[in-house]
């Protein structure tokens, strides 16, 4: 709890670019965050405008944080699913307690920062129809 809490004041003093904390969304609970995010400028994502669920269990740092895009804009990207799972390997296998939230939302700027062309992952209606609500228990197969 107090690592939640030392994460959601420096998300509040100094948002990473284009990233404002959802005030209204750590009201009742600071397990649950929404983050809302603007497409960098220069991007193919320039101007859009997205917003980022983060949940955090018990087990929070030790355990990674479940990270989800969420709304009526869901980014069209090829590690994005339509139903705003993430495919980012800090989210799951490769995440550690040294990671934060700030962390998180830097390499959700920079996929989508980098990203050359707006398309969904190719194996995306059979993931979509089958996944987990969960996608920490999603087993992921990294790729380029």
């Amino acid at each position: 709890q107090k690592r939640l809490q030392k994460e959601l004041l420096a998300l509040q003093n100094d948002p990473p670019p284009g990233m404002t904390l959802n005030e209204k969304s750590v009201q009742n609970t600071i397990t649950q965050w929404i983050v809302d995010m603007e497409g960098a400028p220069g991007t193919l994502y320039e101007g859009e405008k997205f917003q980022l669920l983060f949940k955090f269990s018990s087990r929070y740092p030790f355990d990674s944080p479940q990270v989800i895009f969420t709304g009526e804009n869901i980014p069209i990207h090829p590690h994005v699913y339509s139903n705003g799972h993430i495919c980012l390997s800090i989210l799951t296998e490769d995440w550690s307690p040294a990671l934060s939230v700030q962390s998180v939302c830097l390499s959700i700027i920079s996929m989508l920062s980098s990203c050359k062309e707006k398309r969904r992952p190719p194996d995306n209606s059979f993931y979509v129809r089958t996944c987990n609500k969960n996608p920490k228990k999603t087993k992921w197969w990294y790729h380029g």
